[in-house]
């Protein structure tokens, strides 16, 4: 009798997993098709931009106005301040045509910005001789430079994905032009290497 009572018990275990698998299954199949439909119809803005839909760079030129003022700056310090000055000023542009949807005159703002970073690196280089001057210079473009990376995060924010790649890559190039700009405080002239 007892035996007779622990087959019934195992007959209905049995039916009572097979249900839960019937149960199961179709359930699965149905969470599992839910899933599928929603990944494969996510929004395709999540991947990376088509390169056909990239806005191409901006042309990198100083105007005439800005050469002809750098140039008539022969003293290092002074043309350091209006480096920044007026790297000051093309960000602002830049700032305002965002806030006016002008994105293509945003873009060639941030091309002169990018210019001027270049021409005053190229500067900078060209007349280090290890003397104290330049190393300041040097010193106050970097903490100049620091500035501009919170105000291009701002321009990038809210800017339409065709433009994005080129101001995503410039706060890049703006981190390393600041690593090129303190490198000349850690070579072997300034801190000369010890014989042993």
């Amino acid at each position: 009798m007892v035996s007779g009572m622990n087959e019934v018990r195992t007959q209905k275990l049995q039916t009572k997993h097979r249900n839960v698998n019937i149960r199961g299954g179709p359930l699965f199949l149905f969470y599992f098709l839910i899933f599928t439909f929603y990944f494969c119809l996510s929004p395709v803005s999540a991947q990376e931009p088509d390169p056909l839909d990239i806005e191409p760079p901006p042309l990198r030129m100083l105007s005439k106005t800005e050469r002809l003022q750098l140039d008539a700056q022969p003293e290092i310090k002074k043309r350091t301040k209006l480096a920044l000055e007026l790297m000051d000023l093309r960000v602002k542009k830049a700032e305002e045509f965002k806030i006016s949807d002008e994105f293509d005159e945003m873009f060639k703002e941030l091309g002169g910005f990018h210019a001027l970073v270049d021409d005053k690196l190229r500067f900078l280089t060209r007349n280090d001789n290890d003397s104290g001057r330049i190393l300041n210079n040097f010193k106050r473009f970097e903490i100049g430079l620091r500035g501009f990376r919170p105000r291009l995060e701002l321009l990038r924010s809210d800017l339409p994905s065709r433009y994005d790649f080129y101001v995503r890559n410039l706060i890049k190039y703006l981190r390393d032009a600041r690593t090129r700009a303190v490198e000349p405080f850690f070579s072997d002239t300034v801190v000369p290497n010890k014989k042993t």
